[in-house]
């Protein structure tokens, strides 16, 4: 069996790094080619473009080793059934069950594989694109989004929420831009902090810098005999006040900001749970990015879906189609597994969809697909 395992595994992985590799070089192309446009703009040249095109290939092959999984396990299993190869590995005792575990365990390490490069290989290389994107261009705010933010705290025993704007923040904390607005519980404006630049560490504590503060002090009206009116007759009093930094605690820490400033397909399967709960907590709606973090928690479990849909081609007779028809046949499989996923997630959202179900049907579907398919080449051909 070491030997049937050796031989499987070799000729199916080297498919894979092939068709994984091709599909690389035409992603790296289109992207060399928008990189040169942006570069030659400010007169970068081509070098650099081409080293900006190759960080950003890390993001594609994430997105790209389940479909290289399923075309190049077709290719392999097409080529050795139409040799007969597979037949002879059947005869000598590859039974269904044995050659759907093999693949199985292949898959397991594949799966390993495509998670460690989506939550960690490809958010590091995608940040390094965009610092050297902005080094080559010199343009300093290259890689920084905006994002609005809210915050609830209780002061001295009584509620207060906070919405934050920041003009400009990294997946590192550091925010340009900031301002703070402080509401009382009946919606009042209480101030308002504006800091040219802040830095927000792990636990939520705010650094800023050159900081303009506005605080309203409503104080009761009174009438012309000096008698105070009702309360809700008030008049605010603006004290402003300029400092040269301030340290402001909240709830929102670096990673809380990373994720908000981050396009939720580029944030990692954890900072997508934390930002969920973040929004959850403040009551927002967190539909869209729950659906994302669910998508990306099952992804992984899609290169199990790609070789259940490729065994049954090893079961199907030479005759039946030559090896090009068939990867012709996974493509189109691996294009409408993708159509799929990304539709049901915009109809989960419209709809309003239970988040796991949305992420999970698309592989429950063509895995029981892939599995009657194969129960039947195996019981019928």
């Amino acid at each position: 069996m070491k030997t049937v395992r050796r031989l499987l595994y070799r000729d199916i992985l080297g498919s894979i790094l092939f068709v994984s590799a091709a599909f690389l070089a035409l992603f790296y192309f289109i992207d060399f080619v928008e990189e040169l446009n942006r570069m030659n703009r400010v007169g970068a040249g081509a070098a650099k473009a081409a080293l900006v095109a190759l960080l950003k290939q890390p993001g594609h092959l994430y997105q790209l080793l389940p479909i290289g999984t399923l075309i190049g396990t077709i290719f392999s299993l097409a080529r050795m059934a139409q040799s007969s190869e597979f037949t002879i590995l059947r005869t000598g005792g590859l039974g269904p069950r044995r050659a759907l575990g093999l693949l199985a365990s292949m898959a397991a390490v594949l799966a390993s594989l495509t998670f460690v490069i989506g939550d960690y290989v490809a958010p590091y290389f995608d940040e390094q694109t965009d610092v050297l994107r902005a080094r080559f261009t010199g343009d300093a705010n290259s890689g920084r989004r905006g994002a609005w933010l809210k915050d609830h705290q209780s002061i001295d025993g009584r509620d207060r929420s906070f919405s934050i704007h920041v003009s400009q923040a990294d997946a590192r904390g550091n925010l340009l831009g900031v301002r703070i607005f402080e509401f009382d519980a009946q919606g009042g404006l209480v101030s308002r902090i504006q800091a040219k630049s802040a830095r927000v560490d792990s636990k939520g504590l705010w650094q800023l810098e050159d900081v303009s503060q506005s605080d309203w002090q409503y104080m009761p009206s009174k009438t012309s005999d000096g008698v105070a009116k009702a309360a809700e007759a008030t008049t605010p009093v603006v004290k402003d006040s300029k400092l040269a930094g301030l340290n402001w605690q909240s709830s929102l820490h670096a990673g809380v900001i990373a994720a908000a400033v981050l396009p939720a397909n580029s944030m990692s399967t954890l900072e997508l749970y934390r930002y969920t709960k973040h929004l959850s907590a403040q009551e927002q709606s967190a539909q869209a990015h729950n659906i994302q973090f669910w998508r990306k928690a099952f992804y992984p479990f899609a290169c199990f879906v790609m070789v259940a849909l490729a065994l049954p081609f090893a079961y199907m007779h030479g005759r039946s189609g030559g090896i090009s028809l068939k990867v012709f046949g996974g493509i189109m499989l691996g294009i409408s597994f993708v159509l799929l996923n990304n539709v049901a997630g915009h109809i989960g959202i419209l709809n309003d969809w239970t988040p796991w179900m949305v992420a999970a049907t698309p592989s429950l579907a063509y895995l029981g697909l892939s599995l009657a398919a194969f129960a039947w080449l195996v019981r019928y051909r």
